[in-house]
């Protein structure tokens, strides 16, 4: 099975404080989904505490917005790579 391709992402806002093993604000081609999701979770959690500033709820909430962004990516990529399996070899292929 081959590995899945890298999606195209985006770089997000600086976040202070991030998830741990992830680059706050760093470019989110280097995270896989797990890691996305994992900062993704965290960023939610910050915003509702709601003890965040206005500067940094809407740095928190476009990181959030780029993270979720970078999840939907990985998630399209696998949804292909299921539905190329699922296709049937051509003639004379096994």
């Amino acid at each position: 099975m081959r590995p899945l391709p890298d999606p195209p992402g985006s770089a997000g806002a600086p976040v202070p404080g991030s998830a741990p093993g992830a680059q706050p604000g760093g470019d989110l081609t280097t995270l896989g989904y797990e890691q996305a999701r994992d900062e993704l979770v965290d960023v939610v959690r910050r915003l509702e505490t709601g003890s965040a500033t206005l500067e940094e709820s809407l740095a928190l909430w476009e990181r959030g917005e780029a993270l979720a962004r970078r999840c939907e990516e990985w998630l399209a990529g696998a949804r292909a790579r299921l539905e190329a399996a699922q296709e049937p070899a051509p003639a004379g292929e096994n």
